[in-house]
C-alpha cells in the first residue's frame, strides 16, 4: 500500500506544475477567445474582425496586461484543477486496469477515468472561469462600453454573490460539466493513442531512445489532444461565456437553448466562435501541459507504462 499512497500524491503535484504551464502559455488567447465569444456574437453586429484583430487592439489600449487579464484566478483555479484533473485521471485510471497493464491504450478504462476527472473539475473551474470571463470582457478596449467594473477577481466574486446570490457564482455549471467530461474523454483517448504509436514507430526506427523524442512526443499527444477537445466542446463553451457574462441574471441557463439561438443567428460558424485563437492556443498551451507533466512524473519517479 505504501508505494502506491506515496507516488499518490507525486501525481498531483505533476499535474499542477502542467496548469501552471497551461496558463502561461495559453492565457493571451483565452483573453482574445472570451472577448470574440462576447462581443462577435451579441445581435448589434460584429465587433472584432478576427483573433488578430481583437488582440492588436487589446496591446494597442492595455498592452501585454492586458492579454494577461483575469489571470490570477486562472493561475489557482488552473493549477488546483490541472492537479486534480491529471491525480484522479491516472488514479481511476490504475484503479479501473486492476493491476493489469495493457501496453496498449484502453478506451474503456481512458474514457470513464478522463470523464469522472472532467466532471470533478467542474465544479471548481465554473466559479474560476465566471471570475475570469467578467474580468477579460470588461478591459478598457474603446469597443466595449465600461461597465459597472470590478477591482479585481476578489471583488468580481463578492459582487456576483451579492447580486445573484451564491448560486450566482455557479451559474453556467452544467454547461461547464457537460464541456469537461466529454471533453476531457476526447483530450485524454487522442493523448494516449498517439503517445503509444509514436513510441511504437520511434522505438522501431531507433534504438537509443533520447528525452529529446519524448518532449518531441509530448509536444504532438499533448497539442493534437488539445486540438481534439476544443473542436469537440467549443460550441459549449461558446454557450458558458454567454451564460456566464450576460447581464440580466433571469436570462436562460440551457446551453442548447443559447446555441440554438446562435445557430439560427449566425450558423454553425457562431457557434465556433472564437475557434481561431481557441485552437491557436490548444496547440501549444496543451504540448506545454503535457511535456511538463511527463517530466514531472519522470524527474519525480512515478513508474509509467
Amino acid at each position: 500500500m505504501g508505494e502506491s499512497s506515496t507516488s499518490g500524491y507525486k501525481e498531483y503535484v505533476a499535474g499542477l506544475l502542467a496548469g501552471v504551464a497551461t496558463v502561461i502559455i495559453g492565457h493571451p488567447f483565452d483573453t482574445v477567445k472570451v472577448k470574440l465569444q462576447k462581443h462577435n456574437t451579441e445581435a448589434h453586429g460584429l465587433k472584432y474582425k478576427s483573433g488578430l484583430h481583437c488582440t492588436a487592439r487589446i496591446l494597442k489600449s492595455e498592452g501585454v496586461r492586458g492579454l494577461y487579464r483575469g489571470a490570477t484566478s486562472s493561475f489557482v483555479g488552473m493549477a488546483f484543477e490541472s492537479s486534480l484533473l491529471f491525480g484522479i485521471y491516472s488514479q481511476t485510471k490504475q484503479s479501473l486496469q486492476g493491476g493489469l497493464h495493457s501496453s496498449e491504450p484502453q478506451p474503456q478504462v481512458i474514457i470513464p477515468s478522463a470523464a469522472y476527472g472532467g466532471a470533478i473539475i467542474s465544479f471548481i473551474l465554473c466559479p474560476s472561469e465566471l471570475v475570469k470571463c467578467r474580468m477579460q470582457v470588461q478591459g478598457t478596449d474603446s469597443l466595449v462600453p465600461k461597465s459597472s467594473g470590478y477591482n479585481g477577481p476578489l471583488d468580481c466574486a463578492l459582487k456576483t454573490v451579492q447580486t445573484e446570490g451564491v448560486t450566482g457564482i455557479f451559474r453556467g455549471g452544467t454547461t461547464t460539466l457537460l464541456r469537461e467530461s466529454f471533453g476531457n474523454a476526447v483530450f485524454f483517448t487522442i493523448y494516449e493513442y498517439v503517445r503509444y504509436y509514436m513510441h511504437l514507430q520511434l522505438k522501431a526506427a531507433s534504438s537509443d531512445h533520447s528525452n529529446l523524442i519524448d518532449v518531441g512526443i509530448g509536444i504532438m499527444s499533448g497539442g493534437l489532444g488539445g486540438v481534439a477537445f476544443w473542436s469537440a466542446v467549443l460550441p459549449f463553451d461558446v454557450a458558458k461565456t454567454i451564460i456566464q457574462t450576460a447581464p440580466d441574471k433571469s436570462s436562460t441557463r440551457n446551453p442548447f437553448r443559447i446555441l440554438n439561438l446562435i445557430y439560427r443567428r449566425a450558423g454553425l460558424k457562431g457557434c465556433y466562435t472564437g475557434l481561431g485563437p481557441t485552437i491557436g492556443r490548444a496547440f501549444p498551451a496543451n504540448a506545454a501541459a503535457i511535456v511538463t507533466w511527463e517530466v514531472a512524473v519522470k524527474f519525480l519517479g512515478i513508474k509509467r507504462d
